[in-house]
């Protein structure tokens, strides 16, 4: 440590307590802040839906607030406005539409979200993305194809057999 100046007892004091406090907080590790997000969720009721780690859904799910993946689930997603929250040991094999996507884990399949996507530094996202909104954090891995569009050019899919859903009338980039 480096001293600038006279040293007090009141100086020695507060370094001393900031010291202390230091080496009693706990690292957030970010396995238990995940945890905790999902217990949050849970206890305020905005959790639709939860895929729990080392557990298989096959088929089609609908939701309406969030849904989280932290396992493994094959099939159809769909939420008008609902949030798909994709854990860092999830696992989709998927084509996906919904309000937002935030993705941190592995997904194989279309998205097609009407107000956003987010990509952590662990995703990694084999499809295409269909959005308003694209984040792509540093880490992440993204190979397909994006569209951005406006928000009132993201259709609901009349089936998933393949997600082509922009409005091409409205969509003069096409």
């Amino acid at each position: 440590m480096i001293k600038i100046g006279r040293s007090t007892s009141k100086t020695e004091e507060f370094v001393a307590q900031t010291q202390k406090a230091e080496e009693k907080s706990p690292t957030i590790n970010s396995t238990s802040f995940e945890t905790d997000n999902v217990t949050l969720e849970i206890k305020e009721g905005r959790l639709s839906n939860y895929i729990g780690n080392g557990s298989t859904l096959t088929g089609e799910t609908t939701f309406k607030a969030i849904m989280r993946v932290d396992g493994y689930l094959k099939g159809k997603i769909h939420s008008d406005e609902g949030t798909l929250v994709v854990g860092a040991d999830g696992k989709v094999e998927a084509n996906i539409f919904v309000g937002s996507a935030i993705i941190n884990g592995k997904v194989n399949g279309d998205i097609v979200a009407s107000k956003k996507v987010e990509l952590g530094k662990t995703a990694h996202v084999i499809g295409n993305i269909q959005t308003p909104r694209l984040k792509i954090d540093d880490g992440a891995v993204f190979e397909g194809n994006c569209t951005m569009l406006k928000s009132q050019d993201v259709q609901k899919p009349s089936d998933f057999s393949g997600v082509n859903t922009v409005n091409k009338e409205q969509n003069p980039r096409n």
